[in-house]
């Protein structure tokens, strides 16, 4: 059988941390950590317009199997961004409204599920953020032991329990942990370069002059 414990709930600083990503957004964090850690499937967010980030609780099911994602929500802490992978991507139904109610009741901050979710219109009414690779309505089996918060591998990248996964419209992207503080520094640097560099194109200058890159095309010919 399969332990059942509380998972480890991230100190106070890496809940800071993840609200601080979330005000900056993926493609800005993507860039700011050297353009490592870019979660690279396609993904739906159920509620558009938002932005998300926070712990990684992942869980790695059965393939075809959600046993493991009702063991996981004993688990589930405020803050959590539940990861939901299998062996391979398979458009079957890990979560729907029930499973979801689990995790809202529990304050988990957002869902990125790499199979399927269904229930949507019931999931958009609870207003818990989830991104998910497809919207299927077949369902998944409940009698394959996987395992709980362990290193997964999700479109490319690997994210470790503890991990933060920053989630909008343009996709998600996970930071190492131990990464954290040196990237948001980073990030912060960058976003403040981008305002500077929006007021300047406001006023009509070129990205092709400002970045150098007149030179780059005319120097060819």
């Amino acid at each position: 059988m399969t332990e059942v414990r509380q998972a480890t709930v991230p100190d106070a600083t890496a809940l800071e941390l993840s609200r601080a990503f979330a005000e900056l957004g993926v493609a800005t964090v993507y860039e700011a950590s050297g353009r490592e850690g870019l979660i690279d499937i396609p993904l739906i967010p159920l509620l558009p317009d938002r932005r998300v980030a926070g712990p990684a609780l992942t869980v790695l099911c059965g393939q075809g199997d959600n046993l493991m994602v009702h063991a996981v929500m004993e688990r589930v802490y405020p803050g959590a961004v539940l990861v939901l992978t299998m062996p391979e991507p398979e458009p079957v139904a890990l979560v729907g409204e029930l499973l979801a109610i689990q995790a809202k009741v529990r304050g988990a901050a957002a869902l990125l599920v790499d199979a399927a979710v269904r229930d949507v219109d019931e999931l958009r009414a609870m207003d818990l953020p989830v991104w998910t690779r497809f919207i299927r309505v077949r369902g998944a089996t409940k009698d394959k032991i996987g395992q709980l918060e362990v290193p997964v591998t999700v479109g490319g990248a690997r994210v470790a329990p503890g991990d933060i996964v920053v989630l909008d419209d343009d996709g998600a992207v996970v930071v190492a942990r131990n990464r954290a503080e040196a990237v948001l520094e980073a990030a912060r640097a960058r976003a403040e370069r981008e305002a500077r560099m929006r007021e300047r194109l406001k006023f009509g200058e070129l990205s092709f002059d400002i970045h150098g890159l007149r030179q780059v095309v005319e120097g060819q010919r």
